[in-house]
Formats: structure tokens, C-alpha cells, sequence
């Protein structure tokens, strides 16, 4: 078998600090190899090493061989000319891959085009062909703003592997995707792998199982354990993949429905009546009708791309129904119902250093600073990641600054859209604890999105379901 992905000795600094410490790994044609870790363990850092994208003031060290051909001798355009053509990549957030201003199919249709010189007729033909393979027959003329995050998702991944390259890395590909749609994604990958080689990260076990191949876990930039998928994830060797194992909602103790309500005299923290929306020619949802109480939380759920993100927004007074009206309870101030965002880099601003969002956040409300530390150690994050910029944590490190920011302004009630789709199971269980903590203790209502069944079922007082 031919070798097309050759790293030895890949390290990754932030200073003299290591992310990622003196991984090797080879994959030859026919290989897939996914990679499991707790979030912020550099598994991301190791996709952008590869394609040459590490931020500054990120350096690497090692070596870098795709197709034999060592990355660094490479200049910047040589190494362009191999992107799409024989090495692509999937971002953790699409909406790094997409282009704003440009319709669906254009979007996947230009990649057959410039990449693979088909004329007009054809690169739109097989847009089509490939938008419909993921369910999305129905998007091609719209914006990716008018996606859901799920749809996103697809979008990127038919932009990304429509030019045929033989090395495919996926960063998360399948978050915020039902079931079906995930399951679907996970066969595509690992057709991907036999025609070439495919590296996936991600924090679903039952991915990692799907795609097969190899597995190989990742903790603090290093590697604990490698081995075939059957063997890693039905008998694990290390503690920690024991661990990451073990954490999933399955395994839960049930929570949901054990929480005190409110008194039948309280008003409700929000309520809704008669809701109706239709975006995109599309009919979200009509005459829903909603009651959330104090202290409750209740599970939102329905295929990607039905509005439930949509009716978070409206709750919260984002968006205008077409029809209906919401109430929130009396004397309350706005900013304690907020919205924890699927893709959390859309929540902060993005050249601006995490200390100072965090201290004109505690300015602006009279907030008391000393809350902060604690925090951050209930979420598991340093403050040392403070000091750094939106673009140099993780995606699941900047999700659980996301959830900080917002328990830091004692919230009534929480539009929680997916807030641990890109966290592993260990910590996405401790950040569920912890919302579930707020939520009986503090009394916060949480309208919380999942895709997981699992993790509603065990945690939810009640679903309401989208078709």
C-alpha cells in the first residue's frame, strides 16, 4: 500500500509551552484512522499542523510528508495547489470553510470547477448530485446564514471533499447532526478511506466505532493509546479511554423530572403561544405553544434543520414570528435570558483577547470578579487561557468559556442550543452536571438542544419535539 500521510515527531508550541508532544503516525491508501481525546488535547492543532494553518503565534516541529513530499520544503503556493486537489480538510465550524455571500451549490459546484476544470453544466450537476446525497436537495440556492448548524455541517463536507483528494482530515464532522444524518456521514467517511485515507476527530464514540479502522486517544497533546477501533473500544488498555467510554449519556444517572417546580401561582419564567415561523420557503413550525417554569429544564429536539434554533431565537426576542406572542415574567432584566450558541465562536469577538471580553462583561454588569476563577475550575478550563485570543483555544475549550460567560450573569433562563456538541464525554458530562446544578439551585429554566436521545432522556424534565 502506498504511504499518503507520513508525521513523525509532531510537536506543537505556544511559546515554549507544548500543546501537542512527539506524535507519529503513518496512513497508507485504504487506512482510516480516528482520533478520540478530551477537548483541548490538540487534536485539532495536529489537522492544521498537517495543512499548514497553525495560527501564529503557533509554531510546530517534526516532520510533515504528504505523498512523500515533505511540507516544509513547499512553498506557501505549492502547498495551496495541494489543497482540495490531494489533501482536504473539514473544519470543527463550517462556517470557517464557507464563503457568506455564495449559494450552497455554487459553493460546492466552484470545487469541481477549479479543482477538477469541469465546465459549468457538469460542476452544477454534480453539486446537485452531492447536496441531495446528504439531504440537502432543498438548500442549493440559499446562503450558508440561512442554514441550520447541521446543514452547515453538510454543506462543508461536500465542499470539502468534492475535489477527489486522497487524504480527507475531518475535524468533528458530524456535530450537530441527528442520528441518521450522523450515522450517514460516518458511512461516507469511511467509503472516503477506502479510496484514500481518511483522519476524523471526534468525541462520538459511536462514530469512532462506525468509521472503524484505527483508533488512536489523545490526553493533554499526548498519546495514551493506539490499536485497532474493535479492540480499543471494546477492550481498552488505558484507564482514560476506560474513562471516555464510561462517560457516555447512556451510562447517566437520570436526573430529569427530580427537580423541584415552581409554585402554581409563580408566573412562568417564558411562555409562548400560537408561534409560527417559515424561513427559506420552509414551514418551521405553526400554533406551538410553550410554558417554562423556574428551575426546569426541558429538552428541544427534532432533525437538523427543523427551527429548533430558530425558536430559541424568537424566545429570546432575536427574531420576529410570523405569528404568535412570548412573555417573560415581570421585572426581570433582559440580559438574564440568554442564549448559549451551537457554534461559539459566533458569540465572541474574534481579535479581541478573552481577559478583556471577560472584564467588560464583569464592568458593564457590576459583576463580581472573584466568581470567575472558581468557575473556570468547575468547567475545567485555566485561566491561562485567558490571556489568549478567540482563534487560539479550542473549540471546546471556547464553548465552556461561552457557558461561563453566561452563568457569570445569574441567567433566569438558558437557550442552551447544543452547548456540548464539541466536548468529550468526560467533561460534556460535567458541564451537563453543572447546567443541571444551576438550573435546581439557582432555579434557571434551560431550553436545552440536543441530538443525543440519551442525554435528554436523562437529564430533561420533559421534550418537545420539531418534525
Amino acid at each position: 500500500m502506498s504511504v499518503l500521510l507520513q508525521i513523525e515527531n509532531l510537536s506543537v508550541f505556544a511559546g515554549d509551552r507544548p500543546l501537542l508532544e512527539n506524535l507519529s503516525l503513518t496512513l497508507a491508501r485504504g487506512e482510516r484512522l480516528t482520533i478520540l481525546g478530551e477537548t483541548g488535547a490538540g487534536k485539532s492543532l495536529l489537522i492544521q499542523a498537517i495543512m499548514g494553518l497553525l495560527p501564529p503565534p503557533l509554531r510546530a516541529s517534526g516532520t510533515l510528508r504528504i505523498e512523500g513530499r515533505d511540507i516544509a520544503s513547499l512553498s506557501r503556493g505549492e502547498l495551496e495547489h495541494l489543497w482540495g486537489r490531494r489533501i482536504a480538510m473539514l473544519p470543527q465550524e463550517p462556517w470557517h470553510a464557507l464563503d457568506p455571500l455564495m449559494r450552497s451549490g455554487r459553493q460546492v459546484a466552484e470545487v469541481y470547477g477549479c479543482v477538477l476544470r469541469q465546465d459549468a453544466e457538469q460542476a452544477a450537476a454534480n453539486a446537485r448530485r452531492d447536496l441531495a446525497g446528504v439531504g440537502l436537495e432543498q438548500a442549493g440556492d440559499k446562503l450558508p446564514g440561512q442554514l441550520s448548524g447541521g446543514m452547515a455541517q453538510r454543506l462543508a463536507f461536500c465542499a470539502a471533499t468534492a475535489g477527489g483528494a486522497a487524504i480527507v482530515l475531518a475535524d468533528e464532522p458530524t456535530k450537530g447532526l441527528d442520528a441518521g444524518r450522523r450515522d450517514h456521514i460516518a458511512d461516507l467517511l469511511r467509503r472516503k478511506g477506502d479510496a484514500g485515507c481518511v483522519l476524523t476527530i471526534t468525541h462520538d464514540v459511536d462514530v469512532a466505532r462506525r468509521i472503524g479502522g484505527r483508533i488512536l486517544v489523545m490526553r493533554d497533546g499526548c498519546l495514551v493509546e493506539e490499536g485497532p477501533a474493535d479492540e480499543v473500544l471494546n477492550a481498552p488498555a488505558a484507564d482514560y479511554t476506560r474513562q471516555l467510554i464510561d462517560a457516555a449519556p447512556h451510562r447517566w444517572p437520570r436526573t430529569g423530572s427530580r427537580r423541584p417546580r415552581a409554585g402554581g401561582q409563580e408566573p412562568a419564567v417564558l411562555g409562548a403561544r400560537g408561534l409560527a415561523k417559515r424561513r427559506g420557503g420552509k414551514q418551521l413550525f405553526r400554533e406551538l405553544d410553550l410554558r417554562v417554569e423556574r428551575g426546569e429544564i426541558v429538552g428541544l429536539v427534532g432533525d437538523s434543520g427543523c427551527g429548533k434554533s430558530s425558536l430559541g431565537d424568537i424566545l429570546l426576542g432575536l427574531l420576529a414570528p410570523d405569528a404568535g406572542i412570548v412573555t417573560r415574567a415581570p421585572g426581570i432584566a433582559r440580559h438574564k435570558y440568554l442564549k448559549l450558541y451551537q457554534d461559539p465562536p459566533s458569540a465572541f469577538a474574534p481579535a479581541t483577547p478573552l481577559e478583556r471580553l471577560f472584564d467588560d462583561l464583569i464592568r458593564l454588569h457590576g459583576l463580581d470578579a472573584s466568581r470567575l476563577p472558581p468557575l473556570l475550575e468547575q468547567l475545567r478550563l485555566s485561566p491561562a487561557l485567558l490571556e489568549r485570543s478567540v482563534h487560539e483555544v479550542s473549540g471546546g475549550e471556547l464553548q465552556r468559556l461561552a457557558i461561563a460567560r453566561a452563568l457569570l450573569l445569574d441567567p433566569v433562563f438558558l437557550f442552551a442550543d447544543e452547548p456540548v456538541s464539541r466536548l468529550d464525554p468526560i467533561t460534556a458530562r460535567d458541564v451537563v452536571q453543572l447546567l443541571t446544578s444551576v438550573a435546581t439551585e439557582h432555579r434557571c429554566a434551560v431550553l436545552l438542544v440536543s441530538h443525543d436521545p440519551e442525554l435528554v432522556d436523562k437529564v430533561c424534565d420533559r421534550t418537545l419535539r420539531l418534525e
